[in-house]
């Protein structure tokens, strides 16, 4: 029998990630149809806005310390079409067999013989016992509504007047939600519709059904015309000087049409505009209300080991409450507790779990 609790974890753990996730790309409603939104990169002649009281070596301006007015910038901008009606956003997923996430777990030199075996027997006993308990349910349940409320859509469910998202499973619809009018910080009183949507996802988690959800959201802004939508953003390291903002867009980049100064274009189209499947995935998973201070901080986190919020840029959960303290005691955890939900939403998440020397 393995130990009840382990001293340390394998030298060399991963666990792959439990869904299979498109990105969602961008397009504009018109009468006639859909077609696609697209990054388009300019120039703009904005102006500097540097804090004077401020700490001018520590702005993120790289020209702070200068009195200039005007701010060159090139940019990337995703507009809708001067016609178009709505926004439209879709991606699809699935959820894989919990037994398959484990990816790797090896040992380190310095591991005993058999720590990599009681720990495989450790991982597949949680596994089966997470699959027969009302903690994977309830996860389920939370992806689900972080789904119906387009979470996922992110500054665009801000802006917009009304946005409703359908799902559909072979290409036959399973449920339609107003989002904003479901709860984005609470998971209480799911919904029929939710419902039918988690069984699906439950589904996946234990290896009954690998049916794909096909998720679209049509997003009304109030106004009509050319209005900027936001798909994700890249990050550049070093960017060129003068360079403001590169956006995520899929395809390639439309090729200068000549050498001619008489031929000059004063923009270039990009790509098709898209949301990246790793900002996506980290919208529905973010559903940690089990962290101490939740009652505190009032906003569920995204399932993250160590409970890392970019938002507020802090860690929520200290040694004692982290992913690697629970993956120690996955014999003793309880997969309907909060701390086992938690720990069957980091397996779905993935991600290094290696332990270090003892």
């Amino acid at each position: 029998m393995p130990a009840v609790e382990f001293k340390k974890l394998p030298g060399v753990l991963a666990f792959q990630r439990g869904l299979v996730i498109t990105d969602a790309p961008f397009f504009n409603v018109l009468p006639e149809g859909q077609t696609p939104v697209m990054v388009v990169r300019h120039g703009i002649r904005g102006t500097q806005n540097v804090n004077k009281d401020g700490d001018a070596e520590k702005s993120t301006a790289a020209n702070a310390k200068r009195q200039e007015v005007s701010n060159i910038q090139t940019t990337d901008t995703a507009k809708l079409d001067e016609k178009a009606e709505a926004l439209a956003v879709r991606f699809s997923l699935r959820f894989l067999d919990l037994k398959d996430v484990l990816f790797a777990c090896a040992p380190a030199s310095t591991d005993a013989d058999d720590l990599v075996r009681n720990y495989r027997d450790s991982v597949t006993d949680f596994i089966e016992r997470a699959k027969a308990s009302g903690g994977l349910d309830e996860v389920a349940r939370r992806f689900a509504r972080n789904i119906a409320n387009g979470r996922w859509l992110w500054r665009n469910r801000t802006l917009a007047r009304k946005v409703e998202v359908s799902v559909s499973v072979a290409g036959q619809a399973i449920a339609r939600f107003d989002a904003l009018a479901i709860p984005l910080h609470h998971f209480d009183d799911s919904t029929d519709a939710e419902r039918r949507i988690a069984a699906y996802i439950a589904d996946g988690l234990r290896g009954n059904d690998d049916s794909g959800l096909d998720i679209e959201a049509r997003l009304d802004f109030g106004v009509r015309g050319a209005l900027e939508v936001f798909p994700s953003q890249n990050y550049v390291e070093d960017k060129p000087r003068g360079f403001a903002r590169p956006l995520y867009c899929l395809g390639s980049p439309e090729r200068p049409h000549g050498n001619s100064a008489m031929e000059f274009e004063s923009t270039r189209t990009m790509g098709h505009a898209a949301l990246r499947d790793q900002k996506i995935g980290n919208a529905l998973r973010t559903f940690d209300t089990w962290y101490p201070n939740y009652a505190e901080h009032g906003r569920p986190l995204p399932v993250e080991p160590n409970g890392a919020s970019l938002e507020a840029q802090e860690f929520f959960r200290d040694r004692k409450t982290s992913a690697f303290e629970f993956a120690r005691r996955l014999n003793t955890l309880d997969p309907a507790s909060p701390d086992g939900m938690f720990m069957i939403a980091c397996l779905i998440r993935g991600g290094v779990f290696s332990g270090g020397k003892e």
